[in-house]
C-alpha cells in the first residue's frame, strides 16, 4: 500500500481523536456544563437526536445531569431539566435569557424578528407584551368576547350530537381544531372558516391552506443549525418556501385589516347594525392606530394577530385531544367529572366559563393533562444575552436555552407515579407553579400571555363534552398514547372515538 495512503489512514482518526479530547478538556477547564464527550466537527451532537426530541434530551440529561450543554451544529444549546435549574433561568437570570435565538422562522414569518414571539428583549417587545396583555387578552376583553366562545362550543356540541345519533366514529382532532380556529378567527376578525355555515368559501379555502403550510414550516430546521445545508442546496429550499408562505400570510391578513377599516368607517357613518357586536381584536388595534399611527402600523397589527392565531389554536386543540384520550383510558375519572358538573350545574343549562372556579376536579383534569402532555414540551427557545451562571456552571453569551418542561413534569423526583393519570394530585393546590415543577405556559418575562384564554377554553370545552356526552373507545384496546413529532407534541395518530348523548342531557341538547 502507498505510504501516503497509510499516512491518511492513521492521521485522520488520530487527528479526530485528539480534537475530541482537546475539546473535552477545554470544556471542563472553562467550567461549562456537562456534555457528551463525542462532539463531532461541524455537526456537534446532532447525531444523538431522535424524535420526539423532548424524550431524547431527557434521556441524555439522565446521564449527564439536569444542566446540560450540547452543540447542535453551529449553535450552543443549554438544556435544563430540573425545577431548581429552571427557576435560576427564569428568576435570577430572567433578563439574561429574555432574548430569542435568530431562527429562519423568526426572520420570515416573524416579520424580521419584530413580532411578539421572536422579538429581542427591549422596548419594542415590552410594548408588544403590554398591548397583548392589556388591550387584547385582559380579563375584561376576554369577557367581552365570551359570546363567541359560547357560540362556537354550542356549534361543536350540535355537530357531535348529530354524529352520535348516526353512530359514526368521530375524528376528535378535526373537531377540536375546527373549534379553536373558528374561536380565534372570530375574535381576531369576525370570521369563521371551518365546519358549517362558512359564508366566504374561497376565502376560507385560502385561509385553511395557509394554516396547513404555516404549521408545517414554522418550526426549526437543519439550516438553523447547519448553514452549510443551504450552501450545498440540500435543504429543500426551506427558506424560499418560508418567504413564499409569509407573502401569502401577510397579503391575507392585510385584506382582513382593510375590511375592518371599511367596517369602522361605516360604523362612524352611523351604520348601527354593523357596530352592534363587540369589537374584534383587529378593530381594537385600529382604534389605537388612529391615536398613534406612527407606532400601530398595519404591519404591527398583522404580526400580533398572526402570532395569537398560531399560539392559541393548535396548542389548545392538541391539549383537548390528549385530555379526552386520557379520559377514555380512565373512565372512572370521566365519571367523577360528570358527577361534579351535574351536582354543581344540573341538567337544565350548559356549563359556562363562570362555573369553572366552582369545578375543581375539572380544573385538575386540565392541569394533569398539561403536566403529562405539555403543549410546548421544550417551551419556547431563549438565548442568553451575556455570560451567566446556571447550576454552578458558566453559560456563555449567545447560548440557546431549552427548558425541558416535559422532563420536569414527568420526573419521579418531582411527581409521584408521574406517568399515571391522577388529577387528584392537583386538588386543593392552587399554587401549582411553586418550585417550578409545573410550567406548561412557561415562566418569567416571556411566559405565555395567552394562559388565561387557554385555561378558559380548555375547561369550558372539556366540561361541555363531558356534560353532554358519554364517551367510548374504538375497540377494546386502550387509546394509543404515542406522541408524534412537532413543537406542540401532537398525538401520533388522531383520536377516534364514539360519543352518545347522556340521558340526563337530552333536554339540554334539544335547546342548543
Amino acid at each position: 500500500m502507498d505510504d501516503s495512503l497509510w499516512f491518511l489512514i492513521l492521521y485522520i482518526p488520530l487527528t479526530l481523536t485528539l480534537y475530541i479530547f482537546a475539546k473535552h478538556f477545554l470544556h471542563k477547564f472553562q467550567n461549562l456544563p456537562p456534555t457528551p464527550t463525542l462532539n463531532l466537527p461541524f455537526i456537534g451532537h446532532l447525531y444523538l437526536l431522535k424524535k420526539p426530541l423532548h424524550r431524547t434530551l431527557a434521556k441524555i440529561s439522565s446521564s449527564y445531569g439536569p444542566v446540560l450543554l450540547l452543540q447542535f451544529g453551529s449553535r450552543r444549546i443549554l438544556v435544563v431539566s430540573s425545577p431548581s435549574a429552571a427557576e435560576e433561568c427564569f428568576t435570577k437570570n430572567d433578563v439574561v435569557f429574555a432574548n430569542r435565538p435568530r431562527l429562519l422562522a423568526g426572520k420570515h414569518i416573524g416579520y424580521n424578528y419584530t413580532n411578539l414571539s421572536f422579538s429581542s428583549y427591549g422596548d419594542h417587545w415590552r410594548n408588544l407584551r403590554k398591548i397583548s396583555s392589556v388591550e387584547i387578552l385582559s380579563t375584561h376583553r376576554l369577557q367581552m368576547m365570551q359570546w363567541i366562545r359560547v357560540d362556537e362550543v354550542k356549534s361543536m356540541i350540535r355537530r357531535l350530537n348529530r354524529v352520535s345519533e348516526e353512530g359514526r366514529i368521530i375524528d376528535m382532532k378535526s373537531v377540536f381544531f375546527d373549534l379553536m380556529m373558528n374561536v380565534m378567527m372570530r375574535m381576531i376578525a369576525g370570521k369563521r372558516y371551518y365546519g358549517e355555515n362558512v359564508e366566504q368559501v374561497e376565502e376560507a379555502k385560502r385561509f385553511r391552506e395557509i394554516v396547513i403550510d404555516t404549521f408545517s414550516l414554522s418550526g426549526t430546521n437543519m439550516e438553523d443549525f447547519l448553514p452549510v445545508v443551504k450552501w450545498l442546496g440540500v435543504g429543500g429550499n426551506f427558506e424560499k418556501r418560508l418567504v413564499e408562505l409569509q407573502k401569502r400570510r401577510d397579503e391575507f391578513m392585510q385584506e382582513l385589516v382593510e375590511e375592518c377599516k371599511r367596517r369602522i368607517c361605516r360604523i362612524n357613518d352611523g351604520d348601527w347594525e354593523v357596530g352592534s357586536k363587540s369589537k374584534t381584536m383587529i378593530e381594537i388595534l385600529l382604534e389605537l392606530q388612529e391615536k398613534e399611527p406612527d407606532y400601530y402600523k398595519d404591519r404591527l397589527i398583522k404580526s400580533l394577530m398572526l402570532t395569537l392565531l398560531a399560539a392559541g389554536s393548535d396548542t389548545t386543540a392538541g391539549t383537548m385531544e390528549w385530555a379526552l384520550s386520557l379520559l377514555l383510558n380512565n373512565p372512572h375519572v370521566l365519571k367523577k367529572a360528570q358527577i361534579e358538573i351535574d351536582n354543581h350545574i344540573g341538567n337544565d343549562r350548559l356549563i359556562d366559563e363562570s362555573d369553572i372556579p366552582d369545578l375543581p376536579y375539572l380544573r385538575s383534569i386540565v392541569n394533569e393533562t398539561l403536566r403529562m402532555y405539555p403543549a410546548g414540551p421544550l417551551l419556547g427557545p431563549h438565548e442568553s444575552s451575556e455570560p451567566c451562571t446556571v447550576g454552578g456552571y458558566r453559560v456563555p453569551a449567545g447560548t440557546m436555552l431549552l427548558v425541558n418542561c416535559w422532563a420536569i413534569h414527568n420526573d419521579p423526583k418531582n411527581w409521584e407515579d408521574p406517568r399515571k393519570f391522577k388529577p387528584e394530585r392537583f386538588e386543593g393546590q392552587e399554587g401549582i407553579r411553586d418550585g417550578f415543577k409545573w410550567m406548561s405556559f412557561g415562566s418569567g418575562r416571556r411566559g405565555c400571555p395567552g394562559e388565561g384564554l387557554a385555561m378558559r377554553m380548555l375547561c369550558f370545552e372539556l366540561g361541555s363534552v363531558i356534560q353532554c356526552f358519554d364517551w367510548e373507545k374504538v375497540g377494546k384496546d386502550l387509546v394509543d398514547m404515542t406522541e408524534g413529532g412537532g413543537l406542540t407534541m401532537p398525538r401520533a395518530k388522531s383520536l377516534m372515538a364514539y360519543c352518545k348523548a347522556r340521558p340526563s342531557a337530552a333536554k339540554l341538547l334539544s335547546q342548543i
